[in-house]
């Protein structure tokens, strides 16, 4: 009997739980570690990496959770402008004291209060002759430190699906509450582009409009067209940027990429993500496409009238989106 082109497998490594997706066919592999921030910390494609990661096995992963694989930022992401938010017209203050978010360099609220999270179950694991999948899934309203955050009851289910070579990252918000829920999340990959430097990597922004950041890198509201070449050498060029009005193709999917002449990492937006933003800090051996549904500090924006594309949920409604990561030339 032939093996399976497709495998899901629930391992536990080093005392880390983890689910292994594999795809024979295109030598594809994808490893999640569920109890910490359900990350899929690595990827290979042909045996080389796509994600950065200064993990050398899944103990790391635990020993010393870091910003590298695939972080997924909830129920805010990137900053806050101060410790709280408001939604509905309504101010809501953070509490620091239960300590379960973390400040930026200059201590306003980052990357909301999942990103090393224990609390993921995984609900599914499987595959057939198509793909390889895992979905897990966290009940948010169940924990009253998330719920003193961030007080809108919901449900969060992920699902990590490798096909054709691909991984597809979906997300799925229910919301359980009786008022409407602002969504304000995204995810912080991190990639690199094996056996060459960053000097020789080139970079597509597929946006048309550069969203103009203070000296704290919070959005003022103002926009201006995006002028960087195409595409962009980061042998001149360093990136924290905030990009919106996607480029999208009639499949209303917008493709970033980042390649060095042979080997490529495209992250393709699905229609709900709305903003990327692009992190390439000099000296170092990575690139982010972090694909958001709205610009940093969204929320009170939206409030102040200075950014009208924040998405809401309705009651008893959920959302749902993906992004996609390809590789060519592995």
């Amino acid at each position: 009997m032939a093996e399976p082109n497709y495998t899901a497998r629930a391992l536990t490594v080093d005392g880390v739980d983890i689910v292994r997706l594999t795809d024979a066919a295109h030598k594809a592999e994808v490893t999640i570690a569920t109890k910490v921030g359900n990350n899929a910390f690595d990827m290979k494609v042909n045996g080389k990496p796509v994600f950065w990661s200064p993990y050398a096995g899944p103990g790391d992963v635990a020993k010393r959770p870091a910003m590298a694989g695939n972080p997924f930022l909830a129920p805010w992401a990137n900053r806050l402008d101060h410790e709280g938010f408001f939604a509905n017209g309504k101010s809501y203050i953070l509490n620091p004291a239960l300590k379960n978010y973390r400040p930026d360099g200059n201590h306003k609220p980052i990357h909301g209060l999942l990103l090393n999270s224990k609390e993921w179950q995984v609900t599914n694991t499987g595959a057939d002759d198509r793909s390889a999948w895992v979905t897990s899934r966290i009940e948010f309203w169940r924990y009253p430190d998330y719920m003193a955050q961030f007080p809108f009851a919901h449900n969060l289910e992920m699902t990590y699906r490798l096909r054709d070579g691909a991984l597809e990252v979906e997300t799925a918000i229910e919301n359980l509450s009786e008022s409407p829920m602002p969504v304000g999340i995204g995810y912080h990959p991190y990639f690199r582009l094996p056996d060459t430097h960053r000097a020789d990597w080139k970079v597509h922004i597929a946006a048309r409009e550069h969203v103009v950041l203070s000296n704290v890198l919070i959005p003022t509201g103002e926009r201006k067209p995006v002028e960087f070449p195409e595409p962009v050498s980061l042998a001149t060029t360093q990136l924290d940027d905030v990009f919106t009005n996607l480029v999208r193709g009639d499949n209303g999917l917008a493709e970033f990429w980042v390649d060095d002449g042979k080997q490529r990492i495209s992250v393709v937006y699905g229609p709900k993500y709305q903003v990327a933003v692009i992190y390439a800090p000099p000296g170092r051996d990575f690139i982010c496409f972090e694909p958001m549904t709205g610009v940093t500090n969204a929320f009170n924006l939206a409030h102040e009238g200075k950014y009208n594309e924040l998405e809401s949920i309705p009651p008893r409604s959920t959302w749902k989106e993906s992004y996609w990561i390809r590789t060519s030339g592995y």
